[in-house]
């Protein structure tokens, strides 16, 4: 399988992996990646990469949108391997680094299996390496305020629910939002097309979750780069009002 590498503005690549998404964003060769996949999905990280020109080394820094072991996978691997540091907001960094797990359990998993789409995504996720744990003891949290001194200039936004710690990355100059799975536009086991919230069972804190998409309809922006699903073109704001709406 390759990565399906999607140009959505310039230096902004959304790219669909094994059901879950990454970003990268670019100056010159020089690249912010945000989220890593499965742990399974690395070589089509590092693909991914070179397609949009740049490489694991020219990669400044890892930005995680929350520490789901979709989104995590090969952050310890570039960080032990390349020295990139990984960033995350200052809740989730004891997450990554495995001093709790805030994840669907399998027990949840199995009182859902009946659901259209949950076995087939449960098989999936056994082969991606979804249940392997790879803790990021160097995570760190974030280390200004305000826009960072990336590639992208990304302005992390703080929307729990998901997880404790989960956040999304705003792109003002380029209308971009990265919403990780605060706000997503479809999933392996959801019947529904569009902005959404995850299934319940993988929010931590589902009212919260739902109270986090009125901070992202409060973002300037026309482009959602979600953590599953196909890019959405569109207001933001309204896509969050629509995921609002469905939650209901």
């Amino acid at each position: 399988m390759r990565a399906d590498v999607r140009q959505v503005a310039d230096g902004a690549y959304l790219v669909h992996g094994n059901n879950t998404n990454w970003v990268i964003l670019t100056d010159g060769d020089a690249a912010t990646l945000v989220d890593t996949g499965y742990p399974g999905d690395r070589q089509l990280v590092l693909d991914s990469l070179a397609e949009v020109g740049s490489s694991p080394k020219a990669v400044q820094a890892v930005l995680i949108t929350h520490a789901h072991n979709d989104h995590l996978g090969s952050a310890a691997y570039l960080h032990r391997t390349y020295g990139t540091p990984v960033y995350l907001h200052q809740a989730e960094v004891p997450h990554a680094r495995r001093e709790f797990l805030q994840q669907v359990t399998v027990g949840a998993v199995l009182r859902n299996v009946w659901r259209p789409g949950v076995l087939p995504w449960l098989v999936h996720v056994l082969r991606a390496g979804g249940t392997e744990q790879h803790p990021v003891t160097a995570a760190e949290a974030f280390p200004t305020e305000g826009a960072l001194d990336l590639p992208g200039r990304p302005v992390p936004v703080h929307t729990p629910g998901h997880t404790d710690g989960h956040a999304a990355y705003h792109l003002p100059d380029l209308g971009i939002v990265i919403s990780g799975d605060a706000l997503v536009s479809g999933h392996a086991t959801s019947r529904l097309r569009g902005p959404q919230l995850l299934p319940a069972m993988f929010d931590h804190a589902r009212a919260r979750a739902a109270d986090s998409l009125d901070l992202i309809a409060r973002l300037d922006g026309d482009i959602l780069l979600p953590g599953h699903g196909p890019v959405h073109h569109g207001s933001v704001r309204e896509a969050a009002e629509q995921a609002r709406d469905r939650a209901r």
